[in-house]
């Protein structure tokens, strides 16, 4: 006799039969993990990604293709800086981390840097976890960098690899992510949306790092504060600005926590709703359909279905697709039709805020066009 499903194989099994038969999952990594932290009410990302669906091959499908990722040349690009912020030993590395995050710290003269090599993510993951608590025992004192080390996050019931650019173990035992971008750091700061991305990206780490802390007795401290390295304004040359990630952390614990819950977007759908990119594409819009989105511009930089969704939230007239802002500003007023109506006099509750506002903006319009067209 078979053993009774539990709800976690239940749900493994309705994630596998979204995404079609035979179709393998897709591995959720920290840069998709921040971008479902961006935009947290999306319940089709969610669902998507918790389903392990590739969201680029389905847009594809859907005859919206992705121009989403990051181009060759950025990525080589990235890799060359990676390599010389990490030379030496990652001496300059460790420079950065002392002078931007512990200055009372002994200066890195040398640090230990452990071989993290190991078969498979598991063991990777196996192998960092020993490496660090190699670092943090209570008779080193020293400087450790662990380049590229593999760690695990649970997400919807199944495990996520994740492999930040490096974690610092400071002498005290405490430690740091470390991220390290290709966009440059201007006068000291950088582009506040690739900011903002990267502290999204961190906070990942971060989770998965207190993880392993967790496991450890007495735990360590993971620092709240990670380390943006990136190029000094138009050279090559590194630098580097503390980034404090609480608040990212924060939301995107919330929205993994949301991921677990995926069984009962799941269960909403209809029966036999599959996401295949080897079905029709009429049977594919239908199920893409079947699943809400909260569509906003900033999806375009974050998810391959972005402009499968704004063509939609354009076609249905959601206000969605004019920002997050404006839709705040606009109260109960969903469509874009529902606002004109509003604005002309011809819908909305007078008494409402975002109703007697675009009243006031249509008469000052009107007024602003009869004085330029006397």
């Amino acid at each position: 006799m078979p053993p009774p499903r539990t709800r976690g194989t239940a749900l493994r099994q309705r994630l596998a039969e979204l995404r079609g038969p035979d179709v393998p999952a897709k591995a959720l990594d920290a840069r998709a993990l921040a971008a479902l932290a961006a935009n947290p009410g999306c319940k089709r990302r969610a669902l998507l990604d918790g389903a392990g669906v590739n969201k680029a091959a389905l847009a594809g499908a859907l005859g919206s293709p992705s121009a989403f990722g990051q181009s060759q040349f950025a990525l080589t690009r990235g890799n060359a800086f990676e390599a010389k912020v990490k030379a030496d030993g990652g001496a300059e590395l460790l420079r950065l981390v002392h002078e931007r995050l512990d200055p009372g710290a002994e200066p890195p003269a040398s640090a230990s840097v452990p071989d993290l090599t190991a078969s498979g993510p598991e063991g990777r993951t196996a192998r960092t976890a020993l490496a660090l608590r190699e670092a943090t025992g209570p008779a080193r004192g020293t400087w450790t960098l662990l380049d590229h080390p593999m760690l695990a996050l649970e997400v919807a019931g199944s495990p996520a690899f994740l492999e930040p650019d490096a974690v610092v173990v400071h002498p005290d035992g405490t430690w740091t992510v470390v991220e390290i971008k290709s966009f440059p750091m201007l006068d000291g700061s950088a582009d506040p949306a690739k900011v903002g991305a990267a502290a999204r990206q961190a906070a990942v780490y971060v989770l998965a790092l207190e993880e392993v802390a967790a496991r450890l007795d007495p735990a360590p401290k993971v620092r709240h504060r990670v380390l943006l390295v990136c190029p000094k304004d138009f050279s090559n040359l590194p630098t580097a600005s503390a980034v404090d990630v609480r608040k990212q952390r924060a939301v995107t614990r919330r929205q993994l926590a949301r991921l677990t819950r995926i069984q009962d977007i799941a269960d909403a759908l209809p029966e036999g709703v599959c996401f295949s990119p080897e079905l029709p594409a009429e049977q594919l819009t239908a199920a893409v359909a079947a699943v809400p989105a909260t569509y906003a511009p900033e999806c375009l930089a974050a998810c391959e279905l972005a402009f499968h969704c704004r063509d939609r939230a354009r076609a249905a007239g959601a206000v969605t697709s004019l920002g997050r802002s404006v839709r705040a500003d606009l109260g109960g007023l969903s469509r874009v039709d529902d606002v004109l109506a509003a604005a002309r006099g011809e819908a909305g509750d007078p008494e409402d805020p975002a109703v007697a506002a675009l009243r006031r903006a249509a008469r000052l319009r009107a007024e602003a066009l009869g004085a330029m067209c006397p």
